[in-house]
């Protein structure tokens, strides 16, 4: 069952996903029109009475992911809403969602479905918006400001302001330049793609570049020192979270320090 929360004119959806033992939250977002992401394929079912009781007009996507998207093929097929999505991955979202088993015991199967591309500025009802390119954590990564209230629809920029396991596709240059660029933009209220509702939005994600130039900065002087990428985890970020295990190893602490370090290949 969704829990369902309305802050200002923002309806806030949240779906909960169990996995041994392990609870992750789902966002899925409605503001003046704009329904943001979909949810995951395992939680159709609970987001399907959402859907079919709002009244949206059109759907904008975060990211290809399908723990954002997994709602996208019922609502195309059911609402006949057009759904946008960063150009770069209309492709992908027209083929079914291809990724690793465990992803698929945990999220559900992302069946495909038609997205167009997104406009960097459009409107809702009453209000402006932009897209904003936020990659790292997925490459075709958008954020969507509301001009009107200030309010700034992230998907999984920030999730946490201190990360120490990234998917092995992340990038740590990106994200943190992503994090810069988002600075630059006036908003207050965050919406996460996990985290929710984020009053102090700016200042959090302010939170997060610090952290990450900092151990971004700990890492270089380590491998400066000649230190392995493996002795730089063990000293800088430890960890044996069983979803190491479980992802078979596309979750890990090392691809943070491997990630940094691919930025002091490329300019060698």
């Amino acid at each position: 069952m969704l829990k369902i929360n309305k802050i200002n004119n923002v309806t806030c959806a949240q779906g909960i996903v169990e996995d041994r033992e392990r609870f992750s939250s789902v966002m899925v977002y409605l503001m003046d029109g704009l329904l943001i992401d979909t949810g995951s394929p395992s939680l159709i079912k609970d987001f399907i009475p959402f859907f079919e009781s709002e009244d949206f007009d059109q759907v904008y996507l975060t990211h290809h992911h399908e723990d954002h998207t997994g709602g996208a093929k019922w609502i195309q097929d059911h609402k006949e809403k057009p759904i946008y999505i960063n150009e770069i991955s209309v492709d992908i979202c027209s083929r079914e969602g291809d990724y690793l088993p465990y992803r698929h015991d945990v999220w559900g199967d992302r069946e495909a479905f038609q997205a167009k591309p997104l406009n960097s500025h459009f409107s809702t009802r009453t209000s402006k918006w932009e897209a904003i390119p936020v990659p790292g954590h997925a490459f075709d990564q958008m954020a969507f400001l509301n001009y009107s209230e200030g309010y700034l629809f992230t998907g999984d920029l920030y999730v946490t302001p201190k990360p120490k396991m990234l998917l092995r596709e992340e990038s740590v240059p990106d994200i943190i330049n992503s994090l810069k660029r988002i600075q630059n933009y006036d908003f207050t209220d965050m919406f996460c793609g996990h985290a929710g509702h984020v009053p102090n939005g700016k200042e959090m994600l302010k939170k997060k570049l610090d952290y990450m130039e900092e151990i971004s900065g700990k890492i270089m002087n380590l491998h400066a020192k000649g230190y392995t990428p493996e002795e730089i985890k063990a000293q800088l970020l430890p960890s044996k979270h069983p979803l190491v295990e479980i992802s078979g190893g596309e979750w890990d602490t090392l691809h943070f320090v491997t990630s940094v370090l691919s930025k002091v290949e490329l300019n060698n």
